[in-house]
């Protein structure tokens, strides 16, 4: 089962990622722009979303992922730690988020964590 030191060790490892403590919770940013949080008592993590893919997810899979009412308004979903099928599915999701939210630049430099090829 994933963990909050799981998310974080994941999360610094992607390129040009820091974390800031902001709302009394850890969040990550990549260059200034937070992709994930770890919010309440960090057995979920808040991840960049398109709200229409957000909406596919909760259907799909309602005890993995749901929205905060506080984050209704806004491009981003919950995942539930525990529900997560391992590492690869937990480091998958944070660079889905981090490449929301890095820069051209950044998204050039990795290729491999640039966006999927269209096809």
């Amino acid at each position: 089962m994933s963990d909050a030191e799981d998310v974080r060790r994941a999360a610094l490892s992607l390129p040009d990622t820091t974390e800031q403590v902001a709302w009394n919770m850890p969040t990550f940013r990549v260059a200034g722009k937070m992709f994930a949080t770890l919010p309440e008592d960090e057995t979920s993590m808040a991840v960049r979303c398109p709200k229409e893919e957000r909406d596919e997810l909760v259907l799909a899979e309602p005890d993995k992922f749901w929205i905060a009412d506080h984050e209704a308004g806004f491009a981003w979903v919950r995942v539930r730690l525990s529900a997560l099928e391992g590492e690869p599915e937990l480091r998958d999701i944070l660079a889905d988020s981090w490449r929301q939210a890095a820069p051209t630049r950044l998204l050039d430099s990795y290729p491999e964590l640039g966006l999927p090829a269209a096809d």
